[in-house]
Order: structure tokens, then sequence, then C-alpha cells
């Protein structure tokens, strides 16, 4: 059950790959964001050799039912995935409790130099190195180890497990107020991701009429960051992957803008977007004369 195989990067939320290293197959994603494992129903069986699935999606911040599909790969001898890099220090993770075999996480999503990652292994799990030379990390990947960079995101990591009850509680508090601010003043916003579980601190909203190329422009005048989808697609005017993959119309998918929140994050950071954001769509509508 370990063979070799290449697989691309994940599409809608999940991607599966089979024995052959040919056939690949994705598992249905609902109109929230979320995984409908009753959908997928037959999707994973057992030619099986790899399944791996965001445990928080990065653009819109839903939570995938992990568990669920790790127990489902288990059950036919596949190798399960997980990328934790939105989830970690977000949501509750126990390797003991899920059957993982791989996770992945970033440094600098919680506070570590950028540049750093780290990759749970569980132990048993084959995995061919993707370079060769050295004896380092038990000759999975040769080189000279960045032990300062190791040393920080040991401690980010530490500190990202300990705090991550209160944090947690924290941004979601800001992000719900954010939410309902912006729901409140933009009645016709479109809100992706709700009504699924989501992690605290990303929001996704597209306001129809609007695009969010201009949109995002005018914020980053005013001092706001934000984005329309995630870094790795920065520059990319195409409609997101994830929001068409939920079946998010074309216009509206492009007028998408992303805001996630950190340890900076204040109430006075949210009472501010709250007043700003809406006057920036009522201006960009009377120039289009949606208005």
């Amino acid at each position: 059950m370990t063979t070799p195989i290449e697989h691309k990067a994940v599409l809608e939320t999940v991607h599966y790959a089979a024995h052959d290293g040919v056939t690949e197959r994705h598992l249905t994603i609902a109109k929230t964001g979320v995984v409908d494992l009753q959908a997928s129903d037959g999707v994973i069986d057992d030619s099986i050799a790899v399944c791996t699935a965001m445990w928080v999606n990065n653009e819109i911040g839903t939570i995938q039912p992990v568990p669920e599909i790790a127990r489902q790969v288990k059950a036919h001898g596949g190798i399960m995935h997980t990328d934790a890099v939105q989830a970690f220090g977000k949501v509750a993770i126990d390797v003991k409790q899920v059957e993982v075999d791989l996770l992945t996480i970033s440094g600098h999503k919680i506070g570590a130099p950028k540049g750093v990652g780290a990759m749970f292994i569980r132990r048993g799990t084959q995995i061919d190195p993707l370079f060769h030379g050295g004896s380092q990390d038990r000759g999975r990947r040769p080189g000279t180890e960045n032990v300062a960079a190791a040393v920080a995101l040991a401690r980010a990591a530490e500190l990202a497990v300990e705090e991550h009850e209160a944090e947690g509680a924290r941004l979601g508090a800001l992000r719900d107020a954010l939410e309902q601010g912006l729901l409140a003043r933009i009645p016709d916003a479109v809100l992706h991701g709700r009504g699924a579980p989501r992690a605290p601190h990303i929001l996704n909203i597209s306001v129809p009429g609007t695009d969010s190329e201009s949109l995002l422009m005018a914020l980053d005048l005013a001092g706001v960051a934000a984005s329309a989808g995630s870094a790795c697609q920065s520059g990319n005017v195409t409609p997101s992957h994830v929001l068409i993959a939920m079946g998010v119309k074309a216009d509206l998918a492009v007028a998408a803008v992303r805001m996630s929140l950190g340890s900076l994050t204040t109430p006075d950071c949210i009472t501010r977007v709250v007043e700003l954001f809406p006057a920036l769509i009522a201006k960009a509508r009377r120039l289009s004369g949606a208005a």
C-alpha cells in the first residue's frame, strides 16, 4: 500500500489517487464548502493509495471531516495525509485519536519564521525521499538542518497549542462581530461557508455587482490588508477554484474578498472594517451604475 505515486495539488479540498498512479478522483464538495461523505460514497475503495485533505480550507475557513475521511481510508488500507497548515493552533488536533499517517504544518501561520515547517509521520509509514545525499532526518531529507528555525517552530507550536482555546474564542468572537456587522450593512452580501463548521480566523464574503480587484486596491489604500483568495493564488484574476467547486457562480466568485484575523487583530480593527467596507461597496456600485 506504499507504492510511490505522483499527485497534483488539491483543487476541491480533497484529492484521491489510485495505485496505478493514473486514476484520480475528487470527493464531492457540498455548497457549504465541506466534503459530503454521503455523496462521495464509493469513491474511497480498496484501490486507494493516498488520500489528502485540507483540515481547514485556507480560503473560506471550513473545517473538513478529516477524522471520518481518515477512518474510511484506513479501513480500505490507504494512506491518509492532511494539510493542517490553517488548522494547527486554530482547531483541536490529536493524532492519537485521528487516524492520519501524515500531517503537515507551516511555521509562518503560527508566528514562527517563514520557510520552516514540519511533517508528522506516523511510525511505520514508509515514504521515499524527494532527493538524496545525506542521512539527516533518518534519511528522509539530506542537508544541514536549520536548527534555529526548528527551535523557533517548536516554541511557536507549544504556544499555539497552549493558547488555542483562549485565542480561538477571542478570534471567533471578533470574526462573528465582523460578519454580523458587514451583513447588517450589506444585506445582499454572500458569506461563503456559512452554516458549515468554520475555523475562527477566516471570513470570505462576496458582494454582487462588485469585483475583488478594485475593492482590494481601495482597502489597501485605506490601510486594510485583505485578499481575493489564498496567498498561493496571489496575482491570479481567475475565479477561485474553491468557490467554483462549491457551485458559486463566476460573477460572484470574482467578487470574493477574504479577510483573516490574527494575534494583532483588535476590536478596533473590526469596527474600522465594518465602517469602511460598506462605504467602499456603495462607492463601487455608484461608479458601476449598479446602485
